[in-house]
């Protein structure tokens, strides 16, 4: 039990920050939904409970996912945050399928019910500022994770160039505060339309869409990970360390290499070609040095590499790739 506890302390703190603001919200937008009957409350309401119990499951699987490899189990646990979010994105869809089913029903038969306006338009602002603030948080530990920092104010629109490199635990986080942060304005808009024109139609619609928006998270989530939960190559590390290694004056070709991730870390699995006339004892300290150099990249924790004899043909034809990537990047990121 220490042990379980002592793995929290290394889980997602955004997933955790954000789980306990939603709950928070949850809980006031049914207090507010249960006083003024508005649908679009309601939708906000789950959809915050939702994000709730998904960000809670990613923190939880964040932490375990750090857990030390055993004989059992030697690659480790890093997959357990694929497989946590899998599940956790099950939760949402859920309710996503309610609030959308709830919004229809009000779209067909609004109901002409303004009372506690200011009740609702108030618990809205809050969860406008309250996500807003999760969402900034998400945003610079995406900047953070990819080697951005000092972002500011700007931590957000910056970060959404960045996102497919960041953390399956943060990724899920920032989208889902993204959603949960628009959901809050169009509920907004939608109360103060319905309460000074009558069309109070709309605010089933809004409820659609915020419902609709949540199935799309739950989409990108439940690929993302299912991804990350068979074992996907992350291409750019693919390319980076494959140049790395051929940089090494003893290495002559590389005959296979993998770089897959395990949940936040990667794992490298090399077989490079080198000189069949270096001895053993020579090869031992190139490898011990390759090893060495892969493990200091970013996110790798685990590293297994093996010599070939040169057979003359060239299988290494990357080095141009990198120089594209980078080339992008920079256009991403002027202050390269």
């Amino acid at each position: 039990m220490g042990e379980f506890f002592k793995l929290l302390k290394g889980g997602n703190k955004p997933s955790l920050v954000a789980a306990f603001v939603n709950l928070f919200l949850g809980i006031i937008k049914g207090v507010a939904y249960f006083f003024t009957g508005n649908v679009a409350m309601f939708a906000e309401m789950m959809h915050s409970l939702g994000d709730a119990a998904n960000q809670f499951f990613v923190f939880v699987g964040s932490a375990l996912s750090k857990k030390a490899p055993t004989k059992r189990f030697p690659n480790g646990f890093g997959r357990v945050v694929n497989l946590v979010c899998l599940g956790a994105v099950l939760i949402v869809a859920i309710l996503s399928y309610e609030t959308i089913k709830e919004g229809w029903h009000h779209f067909r038969h609004p109901a002409e019910n303004s009372e506690g306006i200011l009740i609702a338009l108030g618990v809205l602002f809050l969860g406008i500022v309250l996500e807003a603030v999760v969402l900034h948080k998400a945003a610079k530990e995406v900047l953070h994770e990819v080697g951005q920092e000092h972002a500011g104010l700007m931590a957000i629109p910056k970060s959404i160039a960045y996102l497919k490199r960041a953390k399956p635990a943060t990724k899920l986080v920032w989208m889902e505060d993204a959603v949960a942060t628009s959901g809050n304005v169009l509920a907004f808009l939608a109360i103060v339309i319905a309460y000074y024109t009558g069309f109070h139609a709309l605010e089933g619609i809004v409820s659609m869409i915020i419902g609709a928006m949540m199935f799309y998270v739950v989409g990108r989530v439940f690929l993302d990970n299912a991804r990350g939960a068979i074992g996907e190559t992350d291409e750019e590390m693919f390319v980076h360390i494959g140049n790395l290694v051929m940089e090494d004056p003893n290495v002559t070709d590389i005959k296979r290499l993998e770089v897959v991730k395990e949940g936040e870390f990667l794992h490298v699995d090399l077989v490079a070609e080198t000189d069949p006339n270096k001895s053993l004892a020579y090869l031992d300290d190139v490898r011990d040095h390759l090893v060495e150099l892969i493990m200091s990249q970013k996110g790798v924790s685990k590293v297994t590499i093996s010599f070939d004899e040169e057979d003359g043909i060239t299988e290494w034809k990357h080095h141009l790739q990198e120089k594209k990537i980078n080339n992008a990047n920079s256009k991403e990121d002027p202050s390269k």
